[in-house]
């Protein structure tokens, strides 16, 4: 399983993150991957495995999410976002009640995190349903599609 973000591309969002002592973030994009999997496994795949439109993808022996057919690319953006919130800014702030600069940069960044996942979720997500490499237009689909979710 490979990363959706790098520190390269950490990097671009926060060029001076790694003047503060931490070098290396590989963990951290682990941990982020696995976060936003879950997230759409939580958020996305309920809805469309059970749609009539991607249903003849689906057997009993294929029901769970399978990460390799994601696209990557699509998921990056909050990835670094995620990674930047979640795993490397809460290492360096210093957690007090007044707050500092990293505390309002996590939020900012959780913030945006959010809005970058739902809209992945409203766009469609890039999933290669057939197996074939490529993501055609028909295997992207939103979260919500022609129906009213309460």
């Amino acid at each position: 399983m490979s990363n959706y973000s790098t520190d390269a591309d950490i990097l671009e969002y926060e060029p001076t993150i790694k003047e503060f002592g931490v070098i290396d973030f590989s963990a951290e994009h682990t941990k982020t991957t696995a976060d936003i999997q879950r997230h759409l496994r939580i958020e996305w795949w309920p809805r469309v495995s059970r749609a009539s439109t991607t249903s003849r993808y689906f057997n009993s022996t294929n029901l769970e999410m399978d990460v390799t057919k994601l696209d990557s690319a699509q998921l990056k953006r909050a990835a670094v976002y995620h990674c930047l919130s979640f795993y490397i800014l809460p290492k360096l702030t210093r957690h007090e009640p007044e707050g500092d600069r990293f505390r309002m940069m996590i939020d900012f960044y959780k913030a945006r995190f959010r809005d970058e996942l739902d809209m992945v979720l409203e766009d469609g997500v890039k999933y290669d349903f057939d197996g074939d490499g490529t993501v055609e237009d028909h295997e992207q689909q939103p979260a919500h599609f022609n129906r009213l979710v309460r």
